[in-house]
């Protein structure tokens, strides 16, 4: 198992799904972990819950990723509390999904402000504690849309491949001060937003992907671990799919 010993982290919309996962993860690997929700409370403390229960200092913050002020409050609390962040895991995001012909403005702008826009407000916030502790590890979660595109889905593949954009040039402009910055980019993975599609679509995602199945929310948890840890000390900049070989 990975130590993440005396470690802190903050995993944005961690309440459900590939979040809570991620959330889970580092506690059990040793990290005092706080979570930002927007709207499920009852989550969001059964989330700080858990985590409580390995023995692991916990928060649950409600907080709108898209709101700038907000975010630094967040890290405000966080750092004031716990003394450092040492890990931030942003991974906030929606879908509008929809043809371009048929995509409302209101949808475009959505998606591309709370997937886009959230990592922005965090990871420029996070950016001065981490440079006063001296180092920090950012991972954002992206998706193998923002590499290879989907139709129906070109707000949601905007957001994503302008995450992989941003995070290479933060990476570059804050590697000197020991803060490193990566991108996970997951491909079919099993959430409770997942499960509502039909057999059929799930079949189609199964041929398209070379290890014929959906992952786990916990593979891409495992994924996330590792770039947060001491065991990646020499990454930064880089993408990991986490799909299955489906943009392969």
């Amino acid at each position: 198992m990975i130590s993440l010993e005396n470690k802190t982290a903050l995993v944005t919309g961690g309440s459900r799904g590939i979040g809570k996962a991620i959330a889970l993860k580092l506690a059990e690997n040793g990290a005092d972990v706080a979570i930002t929700y927007a709207r499920s409370v009852d989550a969001a403390e059964e989330v700080k819950s858990e985590i409580e229960g390995m023995g692991r200092k916990a928060k649950a913050l409600q907080a709108d990723a898209v709101n700038f002020d907000k975010a630094e409050d967040v890290i405000k609390e966080i750092t004031e509390d716990w003394g450092k962040l040492d890990i931030l895991v942003n991974n906030a995001g929606i879908t509008r999904d929809n043809l371009i012909l048929r995509m409302s403005e209101e949808q475009w702008d959505e998606v591309i402000e709370t997937n886009l826009k959230s990592i922005f407000n965090y990871s420029k916030a996070v950016a001065k504690p981490m440079m006063r502790n001296r180092g920090g590890s950012i991972i954002n979660i992206s998706s193998v849309v923002g590499i290879s595109g989907n139709a129906g889905q070109s707000n949601y593949a905007a957001s994503k491949a302008g995450i992989i954009g941003f995070t290479k040039s933060y990476a570059k402009e804050l590697a000197s001060r020991n803060i490193r910055s990566n991108v996970v980019a997951p491909g079919y993975i099993l959430t409770e937003m997942t499960g509502e599609l039909d057999e059929k679509v799930l079949e189609g995602i199964r041929e398209e992907t070379p290890l014929g199945r959906a992952g786990e929310a916990d593979e891409v948890a495992e994924a996330v671990v590792f770039l947060a840890s001491d065991s990646s000390s020499y990454i930064t900049g880089e993408v990991l799919r986490v799909d299955g070989g489906m943009a392969m």
